[in-house]
């Protein structure tokens, strides 16, 4: 497996890969599940997990789509590379020492489909843990926040704190329509 991505500019740096930043959505439990997996996988090459959409994520990464991030993995190369979707969990594979054989057969154009497949039934398990959540309050009744700053409370419907507002002083907005 070639171990580069697209960078912030959309060219291949021939950098090799040194580190990767993993953005992950902090309010999925599939999410916060594998986050932990990763955390005590052996590594061979050190991986950093963020929470996407973030004050962390937004400050070290300026340039990303940063709505993009919580709806599709998004791993960030030391030289800039940007992976996204199935090349984000075969580069991840790859910086793991038991999974890097793994990787590198998702990384040939049938192992492709297969990691292809893979990201689909797991957006396809998040889309109905939220069906679930939003249809029969399934997760608990509590708030559901992302971290972009919006908020649904089964009471108060969708609401919006901007970030850096968290102490309370500002008035959180509510979604219009929603």
């Amino acid at each position: 497996m070639n171990a580069t991505g697209r960078n912030t500019t959309g060219t291949n740096p021939p950098a090799p890969v040194r580190r990767l930043t993993v953005l992950y959505d902090a309010e999925c439990s599939l999410c916060a599940f594998v986050r932990d997996w990763l955390l005590r996988q052996p590594k061979l090459v050190p991986l950093e997990l963020v929470p996407a959409g973030s004050e962390e994520a937004r400050r070290r990464f300026p340039g990303l789509d940063h709505g993009a991030t919580l709806d599709e993995i998004t791993v960030v190369g030391d030289a800039g590379q940007v992976y996204r979707g199935p090349a984000a969990w075969i580069v991840t594979l790859w910086a793991l020492r038991e999974h890097r054989p793994l990787a590198h057969r998702l990384s040939t154009p049938s192992g492709a489909r297969l990691a292809k497949g893979a990201v689909l039934a797991a957006a396809k398990w998040r889309g109905a843990q939220w069906n679930r959540w939003q249809g029969g309050g399934q997760w608990g009744g509590r708030v559901y926040r992302r971290a972009d700053g919006w908020a649904y409370d089964p009471d108060l419907g969708w609401t919006y704190t901007a970030p850096g507002c968290a102490d309370g002083t500002c008035a959180p907005h509510r979604a219009p329509g929603r």
